[in-house]
């Protein structure tokens, strides 16, 4: 079976969204399955106004379409709604060819942050981009039930596994820094709300890994902050374990990959009681487990997550599993009908322009 994902977050970006892609095709191509990703390097691309970092493609559906007809996939899954996302919609919706999207990063959220649209409205571009999907995947139940109550149909729990091989305990010296080291890996941007774990006042040190268009800012307003770009899974494990709290202050994340991975080495996290953190720890408000703790006070969640255990926090981390999340992804996807993918992906200009003369 041919796999194809849509995307307009693939590599060299460095996000959550991008290391589950990842791990989804590399899991699925190790069980046998063929599987292309069409991302913004295919493309002729401008940085995404206030995020750099992020190439948005231009014009893609006549390339698209192009592709379409050279790959002939069984399968196709939506991961994200930029231009590559809604060009291919479009694509499979003129073409009648069935489709998957996923819900990966709260855009409503991000965009009423930035600009004066209500939540409603933002909403409901969502729902128009999803609605025709045969199965939304939502990375948690916590972000499922959001969907549904802003009226998405066919929404399906998807919680995400973390790599325990690549993330596992280190040696805790990465860093030479007074401790206990407090530490948030991710990136850099206004959504993550970093500056309430900046402007805590903890004993020790405080660590950033990670890029983003906030980055430079938050150095010159934070100098006593170490703040570091790690561009391997090694080196990010050597990371993680070097801290003694991994702190964790978005209010707007789907799932906060990070957090399992920081538990996976060892390492307790602490967190606001929200979606995200609230999926992670399976919990519905605030709580102290033996692996963290999650407190509308960041900074008590901070003080209750201090010396848990290593074994605790890793026995967590291993109950998120790859097997698990590939297998839902199988048995959710639609393939398309032969008879549909037999057929011509576009009709030539000539043939047309012939029968249009005919009919006259």
């Amino acid at each position: 079976m041919h796999i194809l994902i849509a995307t307009d977050a693939w590599h060299p970006q460095i996000n959550g969204v991008v290391r589950v892609l990842d791990t989804l095709r590399t899991r699925l191509m190790d069980k046998g399955f063929e599987v292309t990703v069409i991302s913004p390097g295919d493309f002729m691309t401008l940085p995404c106004p206030g995020y750099a970092e992020i190439p948005l493609a231009l014009f893609p559906q006549r390339k698209m379409r192009s592709m379409l007809k050279r790959l002939r996939p069984d399968v196709i899954h939506i991961a994200t709604e930029g231009p590559i996302g809604w060009a291919m919609r479009k694509i499979c919706l003129k073409k009648h060819l069935p489709f998957t999207t996923a819900y990966h990063t709260k855009f409503p959220q991000y965009v009423h942050e930035r600009l004066p649209i209500s939540l409603d409205r933002l909403y409901g571009v969502m729902r128009t981009f999803h609605g025709p999907s045969n199965c939304v995947f939502s990375p948690s139940a916590t972000v499922a039930k959001e969907l549904e109550k802003y009226n998405f149909d066919n929404v399906f729990e998807w919680s995400h596994g973390v790599d325990t091989d690549a993330f596992s305990p280190q040696e805790k010296d990465f860093f030479d820094l007074p401790r206990p080291i407090h530490m948030y890996i991710g990136r850099v941007a206004v959504e993550k709300n970093i500056p309430a774990f900046l402007d805590l006042d903890l004993p020790g040190s405080k660590v950033v890994v990670g890029p983003g268009p906030m980055r430079e800012e938050l150095m010159a307003k934070y100098p006593d902050v170490l703040f570091h770009l790690s561009y391997s899974d090694r080196e990010l494990a050597l990371c993680y374990s070097a801290a003694d709290v991994f702190v964790f202050p978005s209010l707007t994340d789907t799932f906060g990959l990070v957090m399992a991975e920081s538990l996976a080495c060892g390492v307790p996290v602490a967190a606001y009681p929200v979606s995200g953190p609230l999926d992670v720890f399976g919990q519905t408000g605030a709580c102290e487990t033996a692996f963290g703790a999650l407190h509308p006070d960041l900074g008590e969640a901070v003080k209750q997550a201090y010396g848990k255990s290593v074994p605790a926090c890793r026995s967590h981390a291993l109950s998120f599993s790859w097997d698990r999340v590939v297998d839902e992804f199988l048995q959710n996807i639609v393939p398309i009908d032969p008879a549909l993918k037999n057929k011509r992906w576009k009709v030539r200009k000539r043939a047309a322009r012939f029968m249009k003369k005919r009919a006259s």
